[in-house]
């Protein structure tokens, strides 16, 4: 897949394409467990930029269930990996990612897996176990390729070794386009938090540290506004005392609740993303999401954080579509 759709365009389908995605993968990973995949020591995920960031969710639900798992990023790490029983999981929308693929070809062949949206391509013709996403048509700046992401690898985290897929994924379509109603109604008056804004920061609990990453990732994106991502308690050890004339965007319910009211009491502007009930005052804007397991949660996040960056962009007078750099050397040939 090299042609992409607008992400207009790409958001006005998702809820539908990412119905039936879900629909899809369901059945795919209870059919590759049910085979004999899908067990054994736990998967160690690897991409790059929004790929990266969709594992995290899903790595906390395998440590959860006491499997251990882990996310690294592709290009971070000397090659070739390390020898280890874990299997190796690559995670590339496009299927083209160059570090993603080099990280693959490191790996013994039966070790190798994929999740990727665009078959054939490169990784998936390089691994043994693929999880397929159906050639999904994506904008440049991912909409539907990174939420029906997080939905495979959630659910390839919930049936590893026995486990089986949430049943609360059926309903998720349903939550997805009442999230995708209330915040639409909401996205002009969140967007002006950010007209003037000079930066951002995206700060998450646990599962939603990848939402803070791919949150922060689409606003420079499709807004062109520098933003940094970390977790709550990185956040919390010192990194909160550069907070200056910016937007501070936080995703959880428990301690990112106290850390709205301090930063918005020192006079800064905060978006909670939460399922807590959370009263707006002066410098908080509450976004309140249904409550649902961390990976379903993560794809409400993820379309919070799309409406968000395109109203922001239009706010700031930035074509969406329009981007800036364009590297050669990041994406493989088909």
């Amino acid at each position: 897949m090299h042609d992409y759709i607008t992400f207009a365009e790409a958001r006005a389908g998702q809820a539908r394409a990412l119905e039936d995605a879900i629909g899809t993968l369901t059945t795919a990973v209870r059919a590759q467990r049910d085979a004999g995949g899908l067990r054994g020591p736990g998967p160690v995920f690897v991409g790059i930029g929004a790929s990266l960031a969709a594992a995290c969710a899903p790595v906390w639900t395998l440590r959860l269930r006491g499997v251990h798992a882990w996310r690294l990023g592709a290009g971070d790490h000397p090659l070739p990996y390390p020898a280890s029983p874990h299997p190796v999981v690559g995670v590339s929308q496009s299927g083209r990612s160059a570090e993603t693929l080099a990280v693959l070809g490191s790996v013994e062949p039966r070790r190798r897996y994929a999740v990727v949206n665009a078959h054939p391509s490169p990784i998936s013709a390089a691994v043994a176990h693929r999880l397929e996403l159906g050639n999904i048509p994506d904008s440049y700046a991912s909409t539907i390729g990174y939420t029906a992401t997080v939905a495979a690898l959630g659910m390839l985290a919930e049936v590893w070794d026995g486990g089986e897929v949430d049943p609360g994924w059926a309903r998720l379509p349903e939550l997805f386009r009442w999230t995708e109603k209330v915040v639409g109604e909401r996205a002009a008056s969140l967007a002006e938090s950010f007209r003037d804004a000079r930066s951002a920061d995206f700060v998450g609990a646990g599962p939603s540290v990848g939402s803070a990453e791919a949150g922060a990732l689409l606003l420079r994106e499709v807004a062109r506004v520098p933003s940094a991502a970390m977790s709550t308690r990185q956040y919390l050890h010192g990194a909160m005392e550069s907070a200056g004339d910016g937007v501070h965007v936080l995703f959880g319910d428990d301690r990112e609740v106290a850390l709205a009211h301090t930063l918005a009491g020192a006079g800064h502007r905060v978006v909670l993303v939460s399922a807590a009930d959370v009263p707006e005052q002066r410098g908080i804007r509450a976004v309140k999401l249904p409550a649902v397991p961390p990976n379903q949660r993560a794809v409400l996040e993820a379309l919070v954080m799309q409406v968000l960056a395109a109203a922001v962009a239009g706010v700031r007078g930035v074509d969406v579509e329009e981007f800036v750099f364009h590297n050669n050397d990041i994406k493989v040939e088909a």
